[in-house]
């Protein structure tokens, strides 16, 4: 078989189960936003040991979001016949591993952070900003196309996660923090 079809050459696509749709579909737009976030992480786990701690829960989070992009790709009508799981419990997956980074980190996070420090911390940045940016598009499509919570509660953990992780690479590597202005509302000031 060949890996090129033709079919999209007039601007559409299929979704799951044969639908066609435009490809600026919001559909097509968000799974393929959680595309590009895949491919950054599958970049910054080539920047890390093979044997680096994070490796394994990396992997596990790029095949969830595998199979959340097969969700994305599936008209609510052919849904009962999607075998991918759900990304269920993943948003506490998430949370501990926050929780476990930054019972680690020297100092609390109370900043916003200047993305940089070193090329695994900016790529946990990168990752944070495409997240946020499918995060985006994810809203969008479930007003219109109304998508698992779980998937919206994965979504956003784990944004806040590779937050945490840019800010461990830092720290592993002995590289401050570029500070840019406080988050008062932390504190309860305005």
């Amino acid at each position: 078989m060949k890996i090129y079809t033709k079919t999209g050459d007039r601007g559409q696509t299929d979704l799951l189960g044969g639908v066609r749709v435009d490809k600026d579909d919001i559909r097509v737009d968000a799974y393929g936003t959680f595309d590009e976030v895949n491919s950054f992480i599958g970049l910054l786990r080539t920047k890390l040991d093979a044997k680096h701690d994070w490796q394994d829960k990396l992997h596990q989070i790029q095949v969830e979001l595998m199979n959340t992009m097969s969700h994305l790709a599936t008209p609510s009508e052919y849904r009962e016949k999607n075998t991918m799981p759900l990304p269920d419990a993943m948003d506490i997956f998430c949370e501990n591993w926050i929780d476990e980074i930054e019972g680690t980190l020297s100092s609390r996070s109370d900043h916003f952070i200047l993305p940089g420090g070193n090329e695994v911390s900016a790529l946990c940045h990168v990752v944070r900003s495409q997240l946020r940016k499918g995060e985006r598009k994810l809203t969008t499509l479930h007003r219109s196309f109304p998508v698992d919570r779980s998937i919206l509660f994965f979504i956003n953990r784990l944004s806040d996660l590779f937050f945490s992780l840019s800010r461990a690479a830092a720290e592993e590597a002995n590289l401050p923090e570029e500070r840019w202005k406080a988050f008062l509302y932390n504190r309860g000031e305005k």
